[in-house]
């Protein structure tokens, strides 16, 4: 009998053995598991914040994401940089010839910044095959170009909703929530855009605004002047 006691004594001490080291575990693995699913959201909350910076500028521009700063010198030509950056809301110092200023990116999508001395105007242009091009236009055609063109220069009928832009020097704005958009920068020749799938493309054309009055003038020179 005294043997038989001492047995399952032994046997509900390796039981309580056997449960402590279960439950503990049991613990490491949840931690596992809470440190896993906390790395996930981390990971799911930088991936959802993505942004697509293409800074515009003559000359090179120096961009530093760690000082969230775009310093750019008055030089030649045209310069584009893009930039892909993570970040719930990023604010950005510019230094251009046109001086200093701050700007704010708060929403996901895809930015220009003008740290340009010039003006940059654009908006979404429906690129299509160059086979449905159409080559021969009306002079109604081309007084509806040359009246959009006048007011694009001017700044006016201007907002997101009509999908154009108008940046002036040392300012941001987004251009499109497809990070993936294209974007055409001034001085630059495109006339057709490939679809993607059965989507047609999203491009956004800019002009500098010497560009934009030299094709005003270009569009002037066709027009006939009505006979009275």
């Amino acid at each position: 009998m005294q043997q038989l006691n001492k047995a399952i004594e032994n046997s509900i001490i390796l039981r309580s053995r056997y449960n402590i080291a279960g439950l503990f575990i049991k613990q490491i693995n949840m931690k596992k598991l809470l440190f896993g699913l906390s790395m996930l959201a981390l990971l799911s909350a930088c991936s959802s914040n993505n942004k697509r910076l293409i800074v515009m500028s003559k000359g090179t521009a120096d961009i530093n994401t760690d000082t969230r700063t775009i310093t750019a010198k008055d030089g030649s030509g045209h310069d584009e940089k893009t930039v892909d950056i993570t970040g719930e809301k990023l604010t950005f110092q510019l230094s251009s010839p046109a001086g200093n200023s701050s700007v704010d990116m708060t929403d996901n999508g895809l930015y220009l910044i003008n740290v340009k001395n010039d003006t940059i105007v654009g908006g979404y242009q429906p690129y299509a095959d160059p086979k449905t091009i159409k080559r021969v236009f009306s002079q109604d055609d081309v007084k509806v170009r040359i009246d959009s063109l006048v007011q694009l220069a001017a700044g006016k009928n201007i907002s997101t909703a009509n999908h154009n832009f108008f940046l002036l020097p040392n300012t941001a704005t987004k251009i499109s929530s497809n990070i993936d958009a294209i974007v055409v920068g001034p001085y630059h020749q495109m006339t057709s855009a490939e679809k993607v799938g059965d989507k047609d493309p999203e491009v956004y054309r800019f002009f500098s605004i010497k560009e934009v009055r030299e094709e005003i003038a270009r569009l002037q020179a066709m027009t006939i002047p009505v006979k009275k």
